[in-house]
């Protein structure tokens, strides 16, 4: 596991986290207690990406179109 926090991780850095966490989960070859921390780490990582991706889609959604169709600018999205 990394020593980065989950807060400063990218979106990309916590979803390849968050598979190595699925992973070893999966394999099964993890003693009771890290299988726990290893489940609450997911948990966190999990809402962590979530986030993200919610943030980017409101960026997205808030890009406003010319008559042209090319983008003209963003509109503050309240929140972000």
């Amino acid at each position: 596991m990394s020593d980065q926090s989950i807060e400063e991780m990218s979106f990309e850095d916590a979803m390849r986290a968050l598979e190595e966490v699925v992973g070893k989960l999966e394999r099964g070859d993890v003693a009771l207690e890290e299988s726990i921390a290893l489940y609450e780490r997911g948990a966190v990582l999990k809402k962590h990406c979530e986030t993200k991706l919610k943030a980017a889609e409101e960026k997205v959604a808030a890009i406003t179109l010319g008559s042209d169709g090319a983008a003209t600018g963003t509109t503050p999205v309240e929140g972000l």
